[in-house]
């Protein structure tokens, strides 16, 4: 019965690169955007990725692809860790849009434009990741090989669920903004003491820990967005 609860509480292209004309005959590795470890799509010269953070070639300086192997942590120069400087990561979002953002490469071939967007793209995925507890805390866990599929109540007890259920039919009945500050004060309270745990779950090794704490969090998170919905209806 528990489970069915949950569900219900719970519940609330890849762009082608095709042939184009550049200066140059594009490699069949630049055209579908991977290039051989350390070598440039563009000039051929290998070793003529940039030490670093590796965007540019050091010799013909042209935007190479993103790497698939780099994780959002290593991008954003954060250690893997669930205790992030906020600001720094936004210092770290600002100086690589400020490289690869699309609007830098308006007048350069189609194949670095293409380029841009994917690292443009995937700098943005990587900040709004590792922004917020929840979201970052769910990515250390999928870095484990450990995810928490949609719809599920690991972790949650009968009690958790009842309040749950308890603080919805609160904000359905909320008739004025004093009503929802109440209760945006209770989840913001609540999410600030999973975020504590979850960070000593971390530390500790604990993944299944987390996990138990990050699901609870996903029910919260819910609700904020629900408090968010009645104070700004679409």
């Amino acid at each position: 019965m528990w489970g069915c609860l949950a569900r219900g509480l719970l519940c609330v292209g890849e762009v082608r690169l095709a042939g184009f004309l550049g200066r140059r005959l594009l490699s069949s590795n630049a055209a579908s955007g991977k290039s051989n470890a350390g070598q440039c799509w563009n000039c051929g010269r290998a070793g003529g990725v940039e030490s670093g953070d590796g965007f540019f070639c050091e010799h013909c300086r042209a935007l190479q692809p993103p790497d698939p192997t780099r994780d959002y942590f290593s991008l954003m120069n954060c250690h893997r860790s669930f205790r992030v400087d906020v600001m720094k990561l936004q210092h770290r979002y600002q100086q690589l849009q400020r490289l690869v953002h699309p609007d830098f490469f308006s007048q350069k071939s189609q194949t670095e434009k293409y380029f841009s967007e994917k690292h443009s793209t995937l700098v943005n995925d990587a900040y709004k990741t590792l922004q917020a507890p929840l979201s970052r805390g769910l990515y250390l866990l999928k870095l484990q090989g450990i995810e928490i599929p949609e719809g599920t109540d690991y972790g949650t007890d009968g009690q958790f669920l009842v309040e749950i259920m308890e603080i919805n039919e609160k904000l359905a009945d909320a008739q004025s903004e004093a009503a929802l500050e109440e209760i945006e004060s209770t989840v913001r309270a609540k999410q600030k003491e999973f975020t504590d745990s979850v960070n000593r779950a971390f530390e500790q090794g604990d993944f299944e820990k987390a996990k138990e704490i990050l699901t609870k969090m996903k029910y919260f998170s819910n609700i904020e967005e629900k408090i968010k919905l009645s104070k700004n209806p679409l």
